[in-house]
């Protein structure tokens, strides 16, 4: 028999609503939400009504995710179902950091919330947009990227799929070489130039940051954005270079497969994990976890 995979959203799927049903249905969904409002005010309201423009702050966005992921993942583990494996894109890897035990539920929402306010920050200094290159290998971006100073490959998300951060003064020429190329340059709804040098200071604030916390070894398997494979070493100098370098999904959904997994669920806002890993393999299964209907749903499926 094969093995589970947790996977945590990254940002760009938040909605109006999320989590209002997983914190109706599920008593430890409930208990989070409650958590993160005793540190943060007002983040469950933002989770339940906020506004599309609210949500789109990274500063709300990251807190507010990490509570629907991690409200999904402990309804999950709360109705039987625990993972061998976790990964996390982006911001997602500081909520399967706390879901794997290395550091406390409220120390996690701690961190996520000092993260968003710092990436929000530098992009407000050094603004940077997004754009998700389709159709083209990753080489052939990497290689359109090195005509641009300010444009560099950040995620490496599956055969055909790589989202690319850059200035704004230089983007719409770049998509003009992407669809020269044969390719498609589909934009992007994040507040900056994430996951690229355009993060450089948030990165260095971000190590200073963790300093004040400890981080134990994780209790299940947790694969690093930065080197596409397990945590090991220094934890702290990881989860701070992932500000600044490349997701590496592509190669950690190909490494936990290689490890057994053959089941994933994603859990968080939307299906984009679980769009990517089915264009990565055929082989295993998706399943997601957003709000109590698709709860019922990978229960009876998984």
């Amino acid at each position: 028999m094969g093995k589970i995979a947790f996977v945590f959203s990254g940002q760009g799927a938040q909605y109006s609503g999320m989590g209002a049903s997983l914190a109706k249905h599920s008593p430890k969904a409930k208990e989070l939400f409650e958590l993160a409002d005793s540190i943060r005010p007002g983040t469950s309201v933002q989770c339940f009504s906020g506004t599309e423009e609210e949500l789109k702050i990274t500063g709300n966005t990251q807190p507010c995710l990490y509570c629907v992921e991690m409200a999904a993942a402990l309804a999950l583990r709360e109705s039987g179902i625990s993972p061998h494996m976790l990964a996390g894109f982006s911001l997602g890897e500081i909520a399967a950091l706390a879901f794997s035990g290395a550091v406390s539920l409220a120390d996690g929402f701690s961190m996520v919330t000092k993260r968003g306010e710092l990436m929000q920050e530098a992009a407000s200094i050094t603004p940077g947009v997004m754009v998700a290159v389709l159709k083209l290998t990753a080489t052939q971006v990497e290689e359109l990227c090195a005509a641009y100073s300010l444009v560099f490959p950040v995620n490496y998300n599956c055969p055909g799929q790589t989202v690319v951060a850059g200035a704004p003064e230089e983007i719409e020429a770049f998509k003009s070489d992407v669809k020269g190329a044969g390719g498609r340059a589909m934009p992007l709804k994040v507040g900056g130039g994430f996951h690229s040098p355009f993060m450089s200071e948030a990165a260095k604030a971000f190590r200073s940051v963790l300093d004040g916390y400890e981080i134990h070894e994780p209790q299940i398997p947790l694969y690093s954005n930065y080197t596409g494979k397990p945590y090991e070493g220094d934890m702290k100098a990881l989860l701070s270079a992932q500000i600044e370098n490349p997701v590496r999904w592509q190669g950690i959904i190909e490494a936990m497969i290689k490890e057994g997994a053959d089941t994933f669920i994603e859990v968080g806002p939307g299906k984009t994990l679980c769009g990517l890993i089915g264009k990565i393999s055929k082989e295993v299964r998706t399943f997601n976890v957003e709000d109590y209907e698709s709860l019922q749903a990978t229960l009876k499926g998984a």
